[in-house]
């Protein structure tokens, strides 16, 4: 077995959460990313390869538990271990006024984004307490701890996540297992360009950021990095704000 460190990536085909395997690769972990498209994924494992890392796709709905349970599992099958795990697939739903919303539209969003999170870590939880160690990161949004008007469903979404990253935070604290969230604001990705709509409301999103810009997928990738390795071995049950000042205001 590899003394490599083994990291498995949901949602991991673009944004944040492809900047994480290539942040990973780098650093020379085995990475597995899951999403659902597989010319994409495929392209990616390829791209993390020539990075030097050994790297799998798994095409993967985390809204299915028997997907998420096969992807946990054909981690350690390919590795040997799960050390780090990054909750990354979401959705942005449909952002829009609480009297266009419907229990389609939220099952939609929570579907992915709450559920999805908890088959994740459901099965991260399962292999890392029988190794004794492991570190799994959330993430979350600046809209996990303040709202937003016309997007009360995907805000409660990650109310959610950050309220399940604490409680299993300390349901395995004692077992070797790390839980964490990052929450980013604003950042410069597909989902924000979805989310905002117009590149009119996408800047005047800018103008409440502190920093007065969009954070960097890279940037956030650091993050993740930084909270879900050993330089971080005291932090747990913590949300990690990567939103240009955008929480103190």
């Amino acid at each position: 077995m590899s003394d490599k460190q083994v990291v498995l990536i949901t949602g991991g085909l673009t944004g944040i959460g492809r900047a994480s395997a290539i942040a990973f690769a780098t650093l020379g972990a085995n990475v597995v990313v899951a999403g659902r498209r597989d010319a994409a994924g495929k392209t990616l494992a390829e791209e993390l390869r020539s990075l030097g890392a050994e790297a799998e796709f798994v095409n993967t709905d985390v809204r299915r538990e028997d997907d998420v349970r096969a992807l946990v599992d054909r981690t350690v099958e390919l590795f040997g271990r799960l050390d780090v795990a990054v909750n990354n697939a979401g959705t942005e739903g449909r952002p829009s006024p609480i009297t266009d919303q419907t229990a389609q539209t939220y099952a939609d969003t929570f579907d992915t984004n709450v559920l999805g999170v908890i088959l994740s870590m459901k099965h991260e939880v399962r292999v890392m307490q029988a190794q004794g160690s492991g570190s799994i990161v959330n993430i979350s949004s600046t809209y996990g701890h303040e709202g937003a008007a016309g997007a009360a469903v995907y805000v409660a979404s990650k109310h959610a996540v950050e309220g399940i990253t604490k409680s299993v935070a300390l349901e395995v604290a004692g077992s070797g297992i790390r839980v964490n969230a990052v929450a980013p604001g604003p950042t410069d990705t597909g989902m924000l360009t979805r989310f905002t709509g117009t590149p009119e409301n996408k800047a005047a999103l800018v103008t409440e950021v502190p920093m007065r810009r969009l954070g960097l997928p890279k940037e956030l990738a650091d993050a993740i990095v930084y909270i879900a390795s050993e330089r971080a071995s005291y932090i747990t049950g913590h949300i990690l704000n990567v939103d240009g000042g955008h929480s103190a205001n």
